[in-house]
């Protein structure tokens, strides 16, 4: 239930609602549910906590794009003759509402999810919250003024060019587009259906991260949906490396944003992260294969017979956009997807060796006016450095990064596929925010006594297969420590059964794969085995063969091998 300083999931659906009204937005909306209908779902919430029922998402608001099927609730993609009502939500909306997420109504976007600038609607422009003169960015955009203006607590978009990303840069939001495959897309109206991913706006990392966790996992409805990996990394290296882009990298933007960008790099070396400039011009070139390249055909296949059967309600530039690509020829797009696996291998190799590449979001704010003015332009720029994420199959997490030229200003980390969880962290160093909710939560935990501890000579070891650490705690009162006479100099621990004592230790978590990856390089008289730690849990921890012990030092008085070097000095 909520604490006496939260509110009760009534209370914050009235509380949403009379907000709606304050802001005055109806252009966020294409479709809000009655708020009576609303508040009759939250009191049966209410009930479910209170009879002992552990939602993590209770009574948290949310908001859908309306490209994303929400039982009961029309479908438009935001063209009104395409709309249908389906009996069935969305796996990912479906999994959030399961966890206590009451739904607050479908958002407003460029239709069919094409283009950046959130102005290409027959509902209407969705102005930026901060400043309506100007573009809110899309295609997302009414999920991220619905974050912005405090209605909704999170709101769920999709992202194939950057929909998930520059939206929440140009409102000072965090945006968490995920691994392609990671949230199915059952139930998702597809823009290019290789390259879309439903996600995440939130005011800060935290919140995002919880929704984030609930939608994520294999769906048999989505053929393209995937579980994690047997090898994830949970964490970055220590310590982290982070690659920039080079100055000419940084040419698209204004003075003021280069100089935001400095400063979140900055934030990062201060974070003890070594920061390396690299080329990124093979990641922009890629990204020109979305739109100028044939790939656009996946736009076609998506809904262009239906926008050719029905111009009417179509936006003009969506509709060139898309209509544009029926009569591209199959080698041309068989010839783009060659290139686009050659871009990829450019990327591993690009990237190899760093946990993340720090890039700016977005380049500039444009007004209302200038979209109008030129449409197809304002909108590309918007897109530079967003566009080849998904081409490419990377994660990225996109937070602010203070003000530049009077408007907010966002950067993006960008890894490698399925390493969300790195990404996540280093934002969080961006903001100074704690990592919520680890993901995935497949990682086993291993115990180590010596020099993979923190600080040790072969704690890189451990962080070089992404292992994460959890805990600083000690054993259960069954073990003995001994000093081997080993290079570099270990502790060897056995289980007894009388005189025992517990002693200090720290635990990782680590990917099935990667223990198997450390437990093959483990030389004798090393060996991983069960052990058990004060709170009664069983993890995998270091051991030692009884003969290594064997006329070596007993150091069980020390209370742990940190104390007893210590005790050498």
């Amino acid at each position: 239930m909520p604490t006496p300083t939260q509110p009760t999931p009534t209370e914050r659906v009235h509380a949403a609602y009379r907000r709606i009204a304050e802001a005055d937005r109806p252009e966020v909306w294409i479709t809000l549910r009655p708020e009576g209908e609303l508040a009759v779902e939250a009191k049966a919430l209410e009930e479910r906590l209170a009879s002992g029922e552990t939602l993590p998402l209770a009574g948290t608001l949310v908001a859908v794009k309306d490209n994303i099927d929400v039982a009961g609730l029309p479908t438009t993609a935001a063209h009104p003759g395409f709309a249908y009502t389906p009996q069935e939500s969305a796996t990912a909306v479906e999994r959030l509402v399961t966890a206590g997420a009451l739904v607050l109504g479908k958002t407003n976007l460029d239709q069919f999810a094409t283009g950046l600038v959130g102005t290409r609607s027959p509902y209407g422009a969705v102005r930026n919250a901060l400043d309506p003169t100007r573009v809110s960015g899309g295609s997302s955009s009414g999920s991220a003024v619905a974050v912005a203006l405090g209605i909704a607590d999170f709101s769920l978009g999709t992202d194939t060019a950057g929909s998930g990303r520059v939206p929440a840069a140009l409102h000072g939001i965090v945006g968490l587009k995920p691994t392609l495959g990671l949230v199915p897309n059952t139930g998702v109206v597809p823009a290019a259906k290789p390259y879309d991913t439903v996600t995440v706006f939130a005011p800060d990392l935290a919140t995002g991260q919880r929704a984030l966790a609930v939608m994520t996992g294999p769906d048999p409805e989505d053929p393209a949906s995937r579980p994690w990996p047997a090898d994830v990394r949970l964490a970055p290296r220590d310590p982290a490396r982070v690659a920039v882009p080079t100055t000419e990298g940084l040419s698209p933007l204004s003075d003021a944003e280069r100089e935001a960008f400095h400063r979140a790099a900055a934030r990062l070396t201060d974070a003890g992260v070594s920061v390396e400039s690299i080329d990124i011009t093979p990641l922009l070139e890629a990204a020109r294969l979305l739109y100028d390249g044939a790939l656009v055909a996946e736009r076609h296949a998506a809904v262009g017979e239906f926008l050719a059967a029905h111009p009417e309600g179509a936006d003009p530039t969506v509709a060139g956009i898309i209509l544009s690509a029926a009569e591209l020829p199959a080698t041309e797009l068989a010839a783009d997807q060659h290139r686009l696996t050659a871009y990829k291998a450019t990327a591993r190799a690009l990237l190899s060796g760093f946990d993340g590449l720090l890039l700016p979001t977005t380049v500039g704010h444009p007004t209302l006016d200038e979209v109008a003015a030129d449409p197809v332009g304002a909108n590309s720029r918007l897109g530079t450095y967003t566009n080849f994420v998904n081409l490419l199959d990377l994660a990225a997490v996109a937070v602010p990064a203070g003000i530049a030229d009077g408007h907010p200003f966002g950067v993006t980390v960008v890894t490698n596929a399925f390493e969300d969880q790195v990404a996540l962290d280093l934002a969080g160093l961006l903001n100074e925010e704690e990592p919520g909710q680890v993901q995935p939560t497949n990682g086993l935990e291993l115990a180590v006594f010596g020099a993979h501890l923190r600080g040790q000579p072969l704690n890189h070891q451990l962080t070089d297969l992404g292992a994460r650490f959890l805990e600083a705690t000690t054993t259960s009162e069954d073990y003995r420590l001994f000093a081997l006479a080993t290079t570099p100099p270990k502790p060897g621990l056995l289980r007894v059964n009388t005189e025992g004592a517990a002693l200090r230790c720290e635990v990782w978590s680590i990917s099935p794969a990667a223990l198997g990856t450390f437990l093959a390089a483990l030389p004798a008289p090393m060996s991983l085995g069960a052990v058990t730690l004060t709170d009664g849990r069983t993890v995998v921890g270091f051991g030692c063969d009884p003969s290594a012990a064997e006329g070596a030092e007993d150091i069980t008085h020390h209370g742990g091998w940190l104390a007893y070097r210590e005790s050498l000095t």
